[in-house]
Formats: structure tokens, sequence, C-alpha cells
């Protein structure tokens, strides 16, 4: 007696039985009907033509989904703020944060003015601007070696007169 292929039924007829099964199943079905619709967009937009099996790659695919969802909420555990103790609160700047700050931006104006022209333009260009040390090299005329020098040099003046404000 000779075999016959069964007939292929096309992906639609497996999608109806596979979200009836999940329908069916009682808890988290929302979760699993969401996963089937993922897992088709997926094959629709990879193309159904390429797949062999398409009841067992819904099936495969929705049940990674679902163990990637529960995965994922396992991993993000969420407590209300009001939950926290108080030494959990997010930090946020203090009432002084704005008038510090412009004491540190006016520090880094003085100590930019202390320094050799070159040298607070290569720091201007490459710390403000984010110019490279090839392209400061170039626009200025100098080597890049000779611009590495006064990044240095200004990094080190830089440092040492805004030193006090660095936390802790």
């Amino acid at each position: 007696m000779t075999r016959h292929a069964k007939p292929r039924k096309g992906w639609l007829a497996h999608y109806s039985e596979l979200i009836g099964a999940w329908r069916s199943a009682g808890q988290g079905k929302e979760n699993g009907e969401d996963a089937m619709h993922d897992t088709v967009l997926g094959m629709l937009k990879n193309g159904v033509g390429a797949i062999d099996n398409p009841r067992a790659y819904m099936t495969r695919g929705t049940s990674n989904r679902l163990i990637s969802q529960h995965r994922h909420a396992n991993v993000l555990d969420i407590t209300p703020l009001d939950e926290l103790a108080e030494v959990e609160h997010p930090v946020t700047a203090g009432a002084d944060a704005n008038a510090q700050y412009q004491q540190l931006a006016e520090a880094l104006a003085a100590a930019l003015e202390e320094l050799p022209l070159k040298c607070r333009q290569v720091y201007i260009k490459h710390r403000l601007e984010g110019w490279t040390h090839t392209e400061i090299a170039e626009e200025m005329g100098l080597s890049r070696s000779m611009v590495e020098k006064h990044m240095t040099r200004a990094l080190r003046h830089v440092s040492e007169r805004l030193q006090h404000y660095a936390p802790y």
C-alpha cells in the first residue's frame, strides 16, 4: 500500500486551530493569543512560502515568545516608588544645583582663560565641539603630536583648577 502525502493545510487553518486552543487554555490566554499574533506577523514579514511546516513554526514560535515574555517579566522586578525606603528613592538635583552648575561653568571659563591660546583652542575644539585630534591638527596647521601635547597640558591645568568641584 502506498502512502499518500497528507494534503497540506494553509497556514490560516493552522492559525485558527491553534488560536482556538489558546482561547480554551484558560489562564494566560491573552498572552498566548498575543504571542501567536506576533509569531504570525513575523512569519508574514519573512514570507510564508519559505516555511515548510506552518503549524510547527507557529506552535514553536508562540511557545518561544511566551518563554521570552516570562523571562522578561521575571527579570524586571518593578517596585512602586511609594514602596521603596526613603534612602532608595532616586536622587534629584538640589535646589542650589543651578547655582553650583553656574559656578562650575565660570570656574571652567576662568581656567581656560589662563591657558595659552593654542592650548585653549585645542581643548575647546576637542572637548566642547567634538573634533578629533587629526581634524584639529589640519585646521590649526599643527602636527597631531603637538595637538596631543596641547590637550594634555590643557587637561592637566583644568583638572587642577576644578579639583574642588569634583564629588568626594
